[in-house]
């Protein structure tokens, strides 16, 4: 079954190294990527922007988060209109390492042009039943650009701006599953998952903050916005065999799932197979 899992984990790394891209600087700090197409781009804005050496860096006018964001949003709403990414109006914390501190705002739609750090927060549901674990799934909504109908977790979300993982847990737990605080707050975190990818949006360098929440039998989460369609109880071998013969996971879902899978012993974690799988769970920033 090696195989059939790992390739999840191959997909969403597929870029060994992003050498091929130009560093993005904030001063000294490192913080993105960006394609020599967007860097000819920025060269129509210098008074933001300078190019150094082989990389771009804002200009060091641009000394606080707040004249970093202002000038980052001024150029997002230009760079659109010629096709570099879109605007979704939702803002993201930029850190040069995940647990850094903040150095500034960049709208969502424009994270994987520059190559930026994006974090999310992922949750499993989980039921424990006499006939073993079953784990809530969402059914995707159709008309999402991303994974349309596809398998997703019961609740996750991308981290805004101003936001922690425990936080953005809270917000989309009631907003996509209807999940009430007093029951959403007793989810535990379980650990993180990366990767680099590079998709048609750019290169995305995404960190997940894994979380379970242990749910009674009689409760039925809820659609409460136009996230997933509907929410269904699977159980977990059910879904470890949706994961390792079919592509009807979201693709980052497949990475949270086999992390629970191999916390749950259905893959055993110190086998050949299990080692391998942990170890391609964290090959991101």
């Amino acid at each position: 079954m090696t195989d059939r899992l790992y390739r999840h984990i191959e997909a969403c790394n597929n870029t060994p190294s992003p050498n091929h891209l130009l560093p993005f600087h904030f001063g000294p700090a490192q913080v993105g990527w960006v394609s020599a197409e967007l860097a000819r781009a920025l060269t129509f804005l210098p008074r933001d922007f300078h190019f150094e050496g082989k990389g771009v860096a804002m200009a060091g006018r641009l000394r606080t988060p707040g004249m970093r964001s202002d000038a980052l949003a001024a150029a997002v709403r230009q760079l659109a209109k010629q096709g570099f990414g879109r605007v979704r109006g939702e803002l993201f914390d930029i850190r040069a390492e995940a647990n850094g501190p903040v150095l500034g705002t960049l709208d969502r739609g424009a994270i994987p042009q520059f190559g930026i750090i994006g974090q999310g927060a992922h949750l499993n549901g989980l039921v424990r039943r006499a006939d073993g674990l079953h784990v809530w799934v969402g059914i995707r909504s159709k008309d999402k650009a991303v994974a349309p109908g596809q398998l997703d977790n019961l609740v996750a979300g991308g981290i805004p701006a101003g936001l922690d993982a425990d936080e953005t847990l809270l917000k989309e737990a009631g907003e996509e599953a209807s999940l009430p605080p007093e029951l959403a707050v007793q989810a535990r975190r379980t650990g993180r998952i990366s990767y680099i990818l590079t998709n048609n949006e750019g290169l995305r360098r995404d960190v997940l903050h894994v979380f379970d929440l242990e749910l009674p039998e009689d409760f039925v989460p809820q659609p409460n916005d136009d996230e997933v369609e509907r929410f269904e109880l699977w159980p977990a071998r059910r879904l470890l065999e949706a994961v390792a013969e079919t592509d009807t996971v979201k693709f980052n879902v497949n990475l949270v799932l086999i992390d629970l899978f191999l916390r749950e012993g259905l893959v055993d974690p110190a086998s050949a197979e299990g080692r391998k799988l942990r170890a391609g769970l964290d090959q991101g920033p």
